[in-house]
């Protein structure tokens, strides 16, 4: 895999499939990595927060590291993500991804401590050259609980490291400052988290997304994709109330939280494709939950 291609189109945050506690499903992640790549997805972005990425021992995102790059043998891209709250952890991880033959990594800022940016740009400026590969930025500020600024992405763009950043902030605002920052750098990759606006963020200037609910619907986000690079209006307005209602239906259902990932293993396991089993803290949905998703899972199907 050439490791300076730029990363774009449709490249999901692929879950964990689990049989017990740190025990990889392998069958399972092979069943759904080749559902993924049938749906047309252009890469993978693994050990993220659908990816119940932090909730993993090292031992477990090691193995899940070198079966995906294994599987995928070099169809598409693979992203690994790598963040600790202890850069030797980060580093050690991003030297194992470069020796299994993965594609990039990702890091968001570390958790825990709640540093400025002053202290953010230092780590970034410390870290990105032993990460042993390219490095995709990863703002999460919702579960880091820092947000990377503005003014620290500019400073970022004259790193030869970073190839460019997943955006999963949410704000709109954020991003448009993201992507008129980043026309400076025409090989970055700007990716959006927020698959309700996969549409308008790739008619904006993004390179594409990177949609958990392409775990279970990979051909509705590549079609979405594909609508916005053509402007196709009335198509991207019919897929965007699919995507909503997958949303409705797999994320949003019940009081469980966080939906998203209880949702997609749920239908994904209701689909026959993986095991449905949780990294702790995470327990399964409730039946109510569960009703709603076996319905939108034999709508699809149909």
């Amino acid at each position: 895999m050439n490791t300076t291609q730029r990363i774009q189109g449709i490249v999901p945050p692929l879950i964990t499939p689990l049989l017990g506690p740190d025990r990889l499903d392998l069958a399972g992640l092979e069943r759904l990595v080749e559902h993924m790549l049938a749906g047309g997805v252009h890469g993978f972005f693994i050990l993220g927060t659908t990816g119940e990425g932090p909730s993993h021992p090292y031992t477990l995102r090691r193995e899940v590291i070198a079966a995906v790059v294994r599987l995928v043998a070099g169809r598409v891209p693979v992203i690994a993500v790598v963040t600790d709250s202890a850069a030797e952890e980060s580093v050690a991880l991003a030297r194992f991804a470069a020796d299994a033959g993965a594609t990039a990594v990702a890091i968001a800022l570390p958790y825990y401590f709640p540093i400025g940016q002053a202290d953010v740009r230092a780590y970034f400026a410390a870290i990105l050259p032993r990460l042993a590969l390219p490095v995709l930025l990863y703002n999460i500020p919702s579960h880091v609980k820092l947000q990377i600024e503005l003014p620290t992405i500019k400073v970022l763009l004259d790193s030869p490291h970073v190839i460019g950043i997943k955006d999963s902030s949410g704000d709109l605002t954020y991003f448009s400052g993201v992507l008129a920052l980043a026309a400076a750098r025409p090989d970055w990759s700007v990716l959006i988290g927020s698959e309700v606006h996969l549409a308008d963020a790739v008619m904006a200037g993004a390179a594409g997304a990177i949609p958990s609910g392409a775990n279970v619907h990979p051909r509705l986000y590549v079609r979405q994709y594909e609508a916005a690079k053509s402007r196709d209006t009335a198509t991207i307005e019919r897929l965007n109330e699919e995507i909503k209602e997958l949303h409705t239906k797999l994320y949003c259902v019940g009081s469980d939280s966080p939906g998203a990932i209880k949702g997609i293993k749920f239908a994904l396991s209701h689909l026959g494709i993986c095991s449905g089993v949780l990294a702790e803290p995470l327990h399964p949905c409730g039946e109510e939950s569960r009703a709603v998703i076996r319905d939108y899972v034999e709508k699809i199907r149909r």
